[in-house]
């Protein structure tokens, strides 16, 4: 297959653990500095399984930039550059619910965003948009996320709704509860406000959820500690990789999802009224709409 390079239409953003993705070949490191500053890191761009997939680490290659501070508006800007269609987020989180062991794999359907201090639009200022994300998460390729997870036999829940904190900090017992009495499942601390610029920026968006513990909730259970998540981290982290392996070809289908519109009714701002420079700004994410 003839593939033009510097271009993917899968994207892999790894979270806690997860740095790099062996098995790629023609492989080639991409530097992309946009509008919203520099990328987490280089994006690594590979061919796996005859399809062409980026992979960002989205903490930087040695864990060294904290939830808060992820360039998440250049991440998924820089991908959108590449050609990229489709995200799978890999994160661990803390569980909320007695079934979602850790060690077990949670593809959730729903976001509660209690981040404080992120931006989380492509669309600050001089232009209003307003996305439809009633669905977070794009259904489709969680789908395909959890039937390939269900052929290796992993552990998967399909479904759940994932709190997602600013962090750094774990939560307090209280909070911990609290989010129980919400109806939450699972706490994170990164797939905000990824899920919500993915969706700005037409990218069907699904996460791969490692449990690594069951955060603080537990009576007479023992506080998360790192040492805790690292372990079941590790076993996660190796799961991770050989269900990627297993799910990447499976995403090379057209895109009939709302997804692939998210923009086509949601621009407010009439086309003569958003600035010139702010078009160009933007130009892969509006341009097919501001042309």
């Amino acid at each position: 297959m003839n593939m033009q390079r510097d271009t993917a239409t899968i994207a892999i953003i790894g979270g806690s653990g997860l740095y790099e993705m062996e098995g790629l070949t023609d492989v080639e490191s991409v530097d992309i500095d946009t509008p919203f500053g520099r990328t987490s890191d280089a994006i690594t761009v590979g061919t796996l399984e005859e399809t062409r997939v980026a992979f960002l680490p989205r903490h930087g290659q040695g864990h060294r930039i904290n939830p808060t501070h992820i360039p998440v508006q250049a991440n998924i800007y820089a991908l959108k550059t590449l050609g990229v269609e489709r995200i799978i987020s890999v994160s661990a989180v803390g569980s909320l619910k007695e079934e979602f062991e850790p060690l077990h794999l949670v593809v959730p359907d729903q976001l509660i965003d209690r981040t404080r201090q992120r931006a989380n639009t492509f669309f600050e200022k001089d232009m209003v948009v307003h996305v439809a994300f009633a669905d977070p998460f794009c259904a489709q390729t969680s789908h395909m996320v959890v039937h390939a997870a269900q052929q290796l036999g992993v552990n998967v829940h399909s479904g759940g709704t994932m709190v997602v904190m600013e962090g750094p900090a774990f939560s307090s017992r209280a909070e911990s509860f609290m989010y129980r009495s919400w109806g939450a499942d699972l706490i994170g601390m990164t797939a905000l406000p990824e899920a919500k610029l993915a969706r700005e920026a037409e990218m069907c968006y699904a996460t791969m959820a490692w449990v690594t513990d069951y955060d603080c909730w537990r009576q007479g259970g023992e506080a998360v500690t790192v040492e805790m998540i690292i372990g079941n981290l590790l076993q996660n982290v190796a799961a991770s990789k050989d269900l990627l392996r297993n799910l990447i070809p499976r995403l090379n289908g057209t895109r009939d999802c709302p997804c692939a519109t998210a923009l086509k009714d949601a621009i407010i701002t009439p086309q003569d009224r958003v600035p010139e420079d702010l078009k160009r700004k933007l130009e892969p994410i509006t341009g097919r709409y501001l042309s």
